[in-house]
């Protein structure tokens, strides 16, 4: 998808959150939470979404609640956020709490997506319609909708970055890479290796990517061996400094890192400057996700060399517009019906396209969209 129509189909979601007016949650919705076409319409004020995400310690996450509350907010719901400091018994205290409080929708960023089920029968159980939002939520019959960005896509664009820059292609190499994974409880994070894994692979296969340190999955399902719990900045450094101590201290050559997201980048590049390197022909190309605002300082720095940028405004406006949608008894728009199985059902879900941004494309993306102002990142 290209920046103009991604913001584009933004706007149009907004617009439509905004400008249809809201009415409420039916009372004879049924037990799948369909939309049911004709139901009885309430008041806003009277319908509460309860929004739940993992951590404030991510900016992400902070712009991903202030965004989908504000929007909801202006429509004229009551609304619930809740960030759960990464906990995932507080999660489930949080979202008790909120059924209990007469949550009619729940949109929920899962910290472990197989941790849920049994507070999401209970929310079922008052008819309240669940969407996951931007994390699948697993093991569980009781999440009606999903909604996120195309995260096999986003490893995909990792991984091809790091062809086009190496030469892979052409049959460069051999090439040092060692590869990094998400948070093993996050099931985003197996679409992410997954997608860079499937072009780099092959490449590890012939021999012209070598991971010295011997932490290379032999296939996507291994991810989990190189995941970094939590997604932190402080155990991404600690793995890469003690990698670069036991495999390269003697002055082998560290080329590439695949980092799943920009939280792992920071720490990565701090054990990258730590160990001695400095931005410049020789410096590692390194990957990143989420287009956080220190990840972007540190591209145009050249210490990182890219991130895969999830417009959390489109998300949040494409939610909310589903929101819209089920209170109105409309069908909810989704675009993937097979590919989300959750383990009891396949998830019906929207997904929304990622963008590569280098230092190159900057202005063209984050700051033409208005994600940041040029003086955001000292430019």
């Amino acid at each position: 998808m290209s920046l103009r129509k991604l913001k584009t189909v933004a706007a149009l979601a907004s617009a439509a959150l905004l400008l249809t007016g809201v009415s409420a949650c039916s009372s004879e919705r049924d037990t799948g939470n369909e939309a049911t076409p004709g139901a009885e319409a309430m008041d806003p004020a009277d319908v509460l979404v309860g929004i739940m995400m993992p951590t404030r310690s991510l900016e992400r996450w902070n712009k991903d609640g202030a965004n989908l509350e504000g929007l909801l907010k202006e429509a004229g719901y009551q609304t619930n956020l809740q960030y759960a400091g990464n906990e995932v018994d507080k999660q489930i205290s949080q979202l008790q709490n909120v059924i209990n409080g007469g949550a009619n929708i729940l949109v929920v960023a899962a910290i472990d997506g197989t941790a849920l089920a049994p507070i999401l029968a209970v929310a079922k159980t008052q008819d309240v319609t669940i969407i996951a939002y931007d994390r699948l939520i697993n093991e569980t019959p009781d999440v009606d909708y999903y909604a996120t960005f195309d995260n096999y896509l986003v490893g995909q664009l990792q991984g091809q970055f790091i062809e086009d820059k190496l030469g892979l292609a052409d049959g460069a190499g051999p090439f040092n890479l060692e590869p990094f994974a998400g948070s093993p409880d996050d099931n985003n994070a197996k679409f992410f290796f997954s997608g860079a894994w499937d072009v780099l692979l092959p490449y590890v296969e012939a021999g012209q990517l070598v991971v010295p340190s011997g932490k290379s999955p032999a296939s996507n399902e291994d991810w989990a061996s190189i995941g970094i719990q939590g997604w932190t900045s402080e155990a991404a450094q600690n793995e890469m400094t003690n990698r670069l101590n036991s495999f390269y201290a003697a002055g082998t050559k560290l080329d590439v890192v695949l980092s799943p997201n920009d939280s792992l980048a920071l720490g990565i590049a701090q054990a990258l400057a730590g160990a001695g390197y400095s931005p410049g022909a020789d410096y590692p190309v390194l990957t990143g996700q989420d287009g956080d605002q220190a990840n972007v300082v540190n591209i145009i720095a050249g210490k990182q060399s890219m991130t895969v940028w999830k417009d959390t405004r489109e998300l949040a406006a494409q939610v909310a517009a589903m929101v819209d949608q089920i209170v109105n008894g409309e069908e909810v728009d989704v675009n993937d019906t097979e590919t989300y199985d959750n383990g009891v059902k396949v998830v019906p879900t929207y997904l929304i396209d990622p963008v590569a941004v280098t230092a190159d494309n900057i202005q063209d993306t984050l700051i033409e969209s208005g994600f940041y102002t040029a003086a955001d990142l000292g430019l």
